[in-house]
């Protein structure tokens, strides 16, 4: 038996070293393994030593044989379509015949991406001291979710690795482009809000005022109209009684802490369930958003039971990347029920965040035994109807933003000209 000493990373990504007896080099990694870690490096000792400096963390092992952790060095975001690419091109390699470590080689030589570059080398390194890939992808849980290791652990263990990876690319193309097109039908109404009270506040605080100076000098009774604009303008511009800012300075520092406040609370659990459950019944964007989660929840599942992953393991890795709190709770209520024995379809029922059609098409999944093929159609159904739901609500959002911006700007034009109008008709009659 011989000592051996390693570098390895826990799950959370924190390196630790230390020593271990074993027969073989082999055998040394299979212990380690079996403690739950995975070895980046292990040398025997007394013929070669630890290269330390080539890891991105650092760890040293004490006098009496204690282990310091710290954890490895990492950040920095890498764009869905770079990783989308990345998946693709390492599922064209391997199904091309090249060796798995090959192409991560060839890989992380012509990525321009720094983050994923260096990830991509680790990912390598792992592999040739003896991890699985799925193991170390999991070292990498910024990059590489739940989702993405299960799906590739599967497909080592089916021998399927490139259709598993060309699925993986495919969804994560599908789900980039559900992704935009909900943010694209979102922010458009934001941005021609936040438009027209800008040109609102412009207005109150740049030309109303030098029109009510006008009509002061002039001494004249004003309509209805231009008194409550006159007036709400010199509100906007009046000072504190007890500081001397104009009241708009406070009442946009006053909008800003209500919004800090309502992001810490919508960060609790009670507050995020608030507002998930909200954004399932708003109007107009309620429908797409219980739509978009719903093609979510569909092509995952659907997704991971192809690839071989066990429907309970599935549900678990769904429920975490389901994107809403309400849908979440609905899908553990399917795991807790598929567990006790039962069917998909009857917790689906019970959840009321699946419409019929989708339970209908379920049911019949389970009944033919081609659920997952049943659900990756309820994905693409839903899909269209995302599609079909942003473009009606386009087409309502625009005529409905012009038509408010129109009476906003209008009634401040006419409250401005309607004293103008009224002194040149009396001059006319006089």
């Amino acid at each position: 038996m011989a000592h051996f000493q390693y570098i390895a990373l826990n799950a959370k990504g924190e390196q630790t070293t230390g020593s271990i007896e074993a027969g073989s080099e082999a055998d040394a990694i299979t212990q380690i393994r079996g403690k739950g870690l995975y070895p980046t490096q292990v040398v025997e000792q007394g013929k070669a030593a630890l290269n330390a400096s080539s890891a991105k963390g650092k760890s040293s092992v004490g006098k009496k044989g204690k282990t310091k952790v710290k954890k490895v060095k990492g950040g920095g975001k890498v764009k869905p379509k770079v990783m989308m690419i990345f998946t693709r091109q390492l599922a064209t390699l391997i199904d091309s015949g090249l060796p798995l470590l090959k192409g991560l080689n060839v890989l992380a030589k012509q990525e321009p991406n720094p983050v994923l570059k260096s990830t991509i080398s680790s990912i390598a390194d792992s592999v040739q001291s003896g991890s699985t890939f799925s193991e170390s992808l999991a070292q990498h849980p910024k990059l590489f979710n739940k989702l993405y290791v299960n799906m590739v652990k599967a497909g080592e263990l089916g021998g399927v690795l490139e259709v598993v990876l060309t699925r993986l690319a495919e969804y994560m193309e599908k789900a980039n482009k559900l992704k935009n097109k909900i943010v694209s039908a979102m922010v458009y109404p934001f941005i021609v809000m936040f438009i027209a009270v800008a040109i609102l506040i412009f207005l109150m605080v740049v030309v109303v005022p030098q029109f009510k100076k006008m009509f002061d000098d002039m001494d004249q009774e004003l309509p209805a109209i231009s008194e409550f604009v006159f007036n709400f303008s010199d509100a906007l511009m009046k000072p504190s009684p007890y500081v001397f800012t104009p009241f708009i300075v406070w009442l946009v520092v006053g909008f800003v802490i209500l919004l800090i406040v309502f992001n810490k609370w919508a960060g609790t659990v009670s507050g995020r369930e608030a507002v998930d459950g909200f954004k399932l019944k708003m109007p107009l964007l309620g429908d797409l958003q219980r739509k978009s989660a719903i093609s979510r929840f569909s092509r995952t599942l659907g997704t991971l039971v192809t690839s071989g992953v066990p429907i309970l393991q599935a549900l678990n890795i769904t429920s975490d990347t389901a994107g809403n709190v309400v849908v979440s709770k609905a899908i553990n209520n399917i795991h807790g029920a598929v567990k006790e024995g039962e069917s998909i379809v009857t917790p689906m029922s019970a959840s009321k965040v699946f419409p019929p059609m989708v339970i209908s098409m379920v049911d019949v999944g389970e009944e033919t035994g081609k659920l997952p093929d049943m659900l990756l159609k309820v994905a693409d159904v839903y899909d269209d109807e995302v599609d079909n739901a942003v473009s009606a609500l386009t087409s309502i959002i625009e005529p409905l933003m012009i038509i408010i911006l129109a009476v906003i700007v209008g009634t401040i034009v006419v409250a401005m000209f309607l004293p103008l109008i009224k002194m040149m008709n009396s001059v006319e009659q006089q």
